[in-house]
């Protein structure tokens, strides 16, 4: 009888406030979507960091006949001899890991490979690019001071530091990332509120009945479920549009320019994310209708 009750008091709730209801819907599925595509980016860019730093390198290339750099002007290329030294030089560093010499023929072959260079490819030849040292690191973070140490060295043109490349790429995601989970936490809090204006119309609507209830020795929880069920369903109603929105986004989206990434976003990781959108919807609809109806449980 009590369950017939609640559920019946559940039904008149949401047929009475029926548009509130949808705009709590909307509210909170739109902000728990931008919450889930804040954290889908955060995922993203964190294994895409882990990923790519292991992978930093220091590009060392070195002087050839005629080169426009000012550190070789006037100077001859290296000789078989000072290119064994410097390499020499470089690995006796305590924080290179590896290097690896890279001739013009080797480096025309590996630029060759890269389906995005086959424009320049009809104007670049062999003899065009300067031979290059690959330098791995023990610990990426200490790219620079490395290149610090090389630069002024005899021979080397340029020194092209990848972990400059990274952070300018990564540095543009994180602000994507914080202004992402920005507008999502503002949404979260318009849905909190909208979730307690709902219920508090719903409570002065039957602030009768909630009276009597209370007068003949209802507990405030049996007073309290009905209203908390109703934000509860529209949280779940909510969470359920926010998953479908945030599968849509990595399908179109995320799956769209996986080209482009080395560590593709997975399902589980979506699934995780979904999850816990749906866990905090239904809090924030729970704990909103809780505050909300404390001053209705007064007569």
């Amino acid at each position: 009888m009590r369950a017939n009750f609640i559920f019946s008091e559940v039904w008149i709730g949401l047929r009475r406030n029926l548009t509130m209801t949808i705009a709590v819907v909307v509210t909170v599925a739109v902000g728990m979507a931008l919450l889930g595509i804040g954290l889908m980016i955060n995922s993203q860019v964190s294994s895409m960091t882990n990923y790519w730093t292991d992978k930093v390198e220091l590009s060392v290339f070195l002087c050839q006949k005629d080169s426009a750099f000012e550190s070789c002007k006037g100077k001859p290329p290296l000789t078989t001899a000072q290119k064994t030294q410097l390499q020499q030089t470089i690995e006796g560093l305590p924080e290179v890991s590896k290097v690896e010499y890279e001739d013009q023929k080797a480096a025309y072959e590996n630029f060759r490979r890269q389906p995005n260079n086959k424009v320049f490819l009809t104007v670049i030849q062999a003899g065009d690019l300067p031979d290059s040292f690959r330098v791995k690191l023990k610990d990426p973070d200490k790219s620079q001071a490395v290149a610090n140490s090389l630069s002024g060295q005899t021979g080397i043109a340029n020194i092209v530091n990848q972990r400059e490349i990274l952070d300018t790429q990564f540095g543009f995601l994180g602000k994507l990332q914080w202004m992402a989970l920005g507008v999502a936490i503002i949404m979260v809090i318009a849905a909190t509120l909208l979730i307690a204006n709902t219920v508090r119309l719903s409570a002065y609507n039957r602030r009768r009945e909630t009276g009597i209830m209370r007068l003949v020795g209802a507990s405030n929880l049996y007073i309290q479920l009905p209203f908390v069920m109703e934000g509860v369903i529209a949280g779940l109603i909510g969470g359920v549009c926010a998953a479908v929105l945030l599968i849509i986004t990595k399908i179109l989206i995320f799956d769209g320019i996986q080209a482009y990434m080395a560590v593709p976003l997975g399902w589980d990781t979506l699934a995780g994310v979904i999850t816990f959108t749906m866990v905090v919807g239904v809090v924030i609809c729970i704990l909103a209708s809780f505050v909300t109806l404390r001053r209705y449980l007064r007569v």
